[in-house]
């Protein structure tokens, strides 16, 4: 055996001792798809979130992030175990969460592993530049992830494991030090879907077509990173997601639980926190309140206000299933909102929206 597949295989085994689920290698190759990429940015799909624009280079090439990269060590973390959630009946005034944001910040629980990591193997090759990534970094994880052997890229866009599935977080170690790639997860197959469109048909505002998401219209860009008013037909389709969805995985063939062999296991630093909120609550909710209740947490990701729109629109969505279930007191809640001019202006607009869509405002 080489030194470099020796290398390879003891950072493969030391992340595993780490408790990372997958690990894999590939070459710091340039993209495949950089028409793909740009186009997809020229046509505004990337929605408000300009800072795919501003390293866009280094997102198509490693080498540019890291000037003589040859490798790329990629891992995943397995964050859910197929599960539905419980819902109460008796209280459906309550939204969801997006499973990867209920438990500790994935950021901080990937990040400090890949630092520990790099840091030894900085040790072990002091010539040598190791840099670790989230998805915080300008690189495209999920192709080096399938280049790596981790899974392939399903039509959600999202990387799925036969058997494993999708519910994985991606991270990385870009380096200049030369090492053997592992293979692919099938060499001969880049498509793990087929004729499914399972996650297609199930996307309640048309976000997916195949190999593509336009963010514009998708709940979890629209919940999470859009700042600013929500469009109506999207809003009217979000449901009780407060923050994120997760529809087009629970709906995925891949992520039903199977009996046949039994996946990595999930790592607990994901488990910890709840997976609903009461929807009245977020809607008073201070900033010490959200950071309470978020510490720790990538939900931190939303600001108060995107909370607190968050919850208007769920509010409404759940009139919309079931009038009775939301109060006068509530209404007029929203109403002292919508008229109070010192209120965020995107919350006093999902307010305003809101009641004209229960018929209570102007």
């Amino acid at each position: 055996m080489s030194e470099a597949a020796d290398v390879s295989a003891a950072t493969l085994d030391r992340c595993r001792a780490l408790g990372f689920a997958l690990a894999g290698i590939c070459r710091a190759s340039p993209t495949r798809y950089r028409d793909e990429v740009r186009a997809w940015i020229a046509d505004g799909c990337h929605g408000t979130m300009e800072w795919l624009e501003r390293r866009l280079d280094e997102r198509l090439d490693p080498a540019v992030y890291l000037p003589d990269a040859r490798s790329i060590l990629c891992v995943a973390d397995r964050y859910h175990d197929g599960a539905r959630d419980r819902t109460d009946p008796d209280d459906p005034l309550r939204g969801r969460i997006a499973r990867y944001a209920r438990g500790r910040d994935y950021h901080k629980v990937l990040k400090r592993r890949l630092v520990t990591l790099a840091r030894s193997l900085g040790d072990a090759h002091p010539d040598h530049e190791f840099r670790p990534c989230v998805d915080t970094a300008p690189l495209l994880e999920r192709e080096h992830a399938q280049r790596a052997g981790l899974g392939l890229v399903g039509k959600h866009t999202l990387l799925i494991q036969p058997g494993v599935g999708s519910w994985m977080l991606l991270g990385a170690i870009v380096t200049t030090l030369p090492l053997t790639p592992t293979p692919a997860s099938s060499p001969t197959r880049t498509d793990p879907c087929g004729s499914c469109t399972r996650c297609i048909d199930a996307c309640p505002t048309d976000a997916i077509t195949p190999f593509r998401v336009d963010a514009t219209r998708c709940i979890a860009y629209t919940t999470i990173e859009h700042r600013g008013d929500i469009d109506e037909s999207v809003a009217a389709s979000t449901g009780d997601w407060l923050f994120g969805c997760d529809i087009c995985q629970e709906v995925c063939p891949h992520n039903q639980r199977s009996r046949r062999r039994p996946p990595p296991a999930v790592n607990e630093a994901y488990r910890t926190g709840p997976g609903h909120l009461p929807l009245a609550e977020v809607l008073d909710w201070s900033a010490e309140d959200r950071d309470r209740v978020l510490r720790g947490s990538a939900a931190r990701r939303a600001t108060l206000d995107m909370w607190r729109r968050n919850a208007i629109v769920c509010i409404a969505n759940v009139w919309r299933r079931d009038e009775s279930s939301v109060t006068t007191a509530m209404t007029s809640r929203m109403d002292r909102i919508r008229a109070d001019e010192t209120e965020s202006p995107i919350v006093r607009e999902a307010a305003r929206r809101a009641l004209r869509a229960i018929g209570s405002g102007p």
